[in-house]
């Protein structure tokens, strides 16, 4: 039984020790380099820290190969690590170290030492380089190794919290070997497969593509951000690369199709693309469907707190534009309870709170009992034994087929003139108009208005209202339109709502 995701780089490398398995646009490691380089880290932090384990380490990951390299590293040593940007806001990084407080941290460039100096960080650091060929200390090490079981964590990685101070959700090593025979049993990956990492590795999606290369043998392409930036030199990449499979969030996939690229060139060797991290539009999904009909669809859902992904939807057939695409069923290991106000489960067709039960459920937010006290929580379907449940806000309802459809976010169903409103189902409206590239509906609780901001193909706005009354109730109609050239997102690449509300408030005041 594997206990440690390192025994999957281990067997791969001892089966493909000379196969490329990172690459980004300057450097490339074998299974066998990065496994010897990972031993040479864990043994300079496990001799420098005196042999602690089951502890924070900050790896700078970028959108560099040295970070994932040094991940595996972190674990060796016995600890977890926690994935930083060296282009994160001072503030965050200071909070998320203040949270988490590091035994080490591995930095790659100059300017991620100067970050560590700036937010006074004062445990041992250690510069990539310097210790990616450090002799290795195998005794060492396999003491260590004996020590770790499969609750233990492997990664901590910090998602927004409502009071401004971030939330480090730990994941265990069984989420993650779950999450990495799932995806590769379910989707056939063999050493064949070549990913195109679009997802930034501070973010949870990437651990998709890391599970994959582990466990199968792919090799993992970081595709770097000005390919997003200059679309046109895009799909040559993928083509030059054979990229066989792309894992992107929602927002990736829309702006590549909104760039009319695919209108020009064609991945030539992609079977597989799922997209995740937000609702796709129909539309959208639609345009790639058109252009690359002979590729495999698949829709991810899934919170940063249930080890990326719990369920997942085939598409198997083109989706009108007021369509919601489901979100499917649950992964293997996983099961997805559906659960209404009063604790009852949801029948066909009612909407009620998602919430999932299985191994890839973490372990909570650290240092943060109360938080996770919150959402980790006992099954109220279950008082024979302890069976803790994780509820993750969002509301959807289960169709006909038996497949899941995501409708809101709890935060999103607000009171509106005596109507109880979903915010999603507006956004799915207006994403249906034809020439409409994207659509974010927020709430002015204080004025009671439904705000909406969207983009369009030609850059010009449109007559929303009168595009939409076909569609939605009078009562659903935004009371305040705003035609934006972009959508700000976030970190994670997902529609930053709270940059637009602050938006809207600052407009308002002023």
């Amino acid at each position: 039984m594997i206990v440690n995701i390192l025994e999957y780089l281990e067997q791969t490398a001892r089966r493909l020790p000379d196969k490329i398995a990172l690459a980004d646009d300057k450097h490339c490691v074998t299974f066998d380099q990065w496994l010897k380089q990972a031993e040479s880290i864990g043994t300079a932090i496990a001799q420098t820290t005196n042999k602690n384990i089951r502890h924070a380490v900050l790896v700078f990951v970028d959108r560099r190969i040295e970070g994932l390299v040094g991940a595996m590293g972190v674990v060796e040593s016995g600890n977890f690590y926690v994935p930083i940007d060296g282009k994160m806001p001072f503030e965050r990084v200071r909070l998320i170290v203040d949270v988490c407080k590091p035994i080490a941290a591995i930095a790659t460039t100059d300017s991620d030492l100067r970050l560590l100096d700036e937010i006074e960080f004062a445990e041992p650091r250690f510069l990539f380089n310097d210790v990616k060929e450090r002799s290795v200390d195998e005794q060492l090490l396999y003491g260590i190794r004996k020590q770790i079981i499969d609750l233990d964590p492997v990664y901590c990685i910090f998602t927004s919290g409502s009071t401004g101070i971030p939330k480090g959700v730990v994941v265990s090593q069984r989420g993650m070997i779950d999450l990495a025979d799932w995806l590769v049993s379910t989707f056939n990956f063999t050493d064949a497969d070549a990913l195109g990492n679009q997802t930034p590795f501070y973010f949870d999606g990437s651990v998709k593509d890391v599970c994959i290369c582990l466990k199968s043998g792919a090799t993992l392409n970081v595709i770097g951000k000005k390919y997003f930036t200059f679309t046109k030199q895009l799909i040559p990449l993928l083509n030059e690369r054979k990229i066989t499979a792309i894992l992107w969030a929602t927002s990736a996939i829309v702006l590549v199709g909104n760039s009319g690229i695919l209108d020009v060139a064609k991945p030539e060797h992609l079977r597989l693309i799922t997209f995740a991290g937000e609702a796709m539009p129909a539309k959208q999904l639609r345009f790639w469907q058109e252009k690359l009909p002979e590729v495999q669809y698949v829709n991810l859902y899934g919170p940063t707190e249930i080890t990326v992904d719990c369920s997942y939807f085939e598409v198997t057939r083109t989706y009108s534009d007021d369509e919601y695409i489901p979100i499917g069923r649950a992964c293997r290991n996983m099961q997805i309870l559906v659960l209404k106000e009063d604790g009852t489960e949801a029948e066909v067709g009612e909407v009620g709170e998602l919430c999932v039960r299985g191994s890839g459920v973490a372990l909570g937010y650290y240092g943060n009992r109360s938080k996770t006290d919150e959402v980790f929580v006992q099954n109220p379907l279950n008082s024979l034994f302890n069976d803790i449940i994780y509820r993750t806000g969002d509301l959807v309802r289960i169709n006909e087929d038996g497949d899941l459809v995501f409708v809101s976010r709890k935060d999103f169903q607000v009171k509106h003139k005596g109507n109880r409103i979903e915010l999603g189902e507006i956004e799915v409206a207006v994403n249906a108009i034809e020439g409409v590239t994207n659509a974010v509906c927020i709430f002015d609780q204080h004025n009671d208005k439904l705000v909406l901001y969207y983009t369009t193909a030609d850059g010009l706005p449109m007559d929303i209202i009168n595009l939409v009354k076909e569609r939605i109730p009078v009562y659903m109609f935004p009371e305040v339109l705003n035609h934006l050239v972009q959508m700000p997102y976030n970190f994670n690449g997902k529609i930053d709502r709270i940059a637009l509300k602050q938006q809207y408030e600052k407009a308002n005041k002023d």
